[in-house]
């Protein structure tokens, strides 16, 4: 369990790095990204390559950035 939490929060600093969003992200929002976009990388891109617990990395990574930008999308909207 700890284990998935460090590698969810890994994953979720990766992609804040990629996205820019990483200054923004606290260390909860970055395991949240890396946790919820393993869960839709996999769903979208397989599960094959890598893995670190149980996640594929690379799917897991491409769907942290896409969560991240979804929801920085939303949340940074100026009206």
């Amino acid at each position: 369990m700890i284990w998935s939490l460090i590698v969810g929060a890994l994953i979720g600093l990766i992609a804040g790095k990629i996205t820019n969003q990483s200054d923004n992200m606290g260390v909860i929002y970055k395991i949240f990204a890396g946790l919820a976009g393993s869960f839709i990388g996999q769903r979208l891109f397989g599960d094959g390559g890598f893995k670190l617990a149980g996640m594929a990395v690379i799917p897991s990574i491409i769907g942290a950035v896409i969560l991240i930008i979804v929801i920085s999308y939303f949340t940074d909207r100026r009206n």
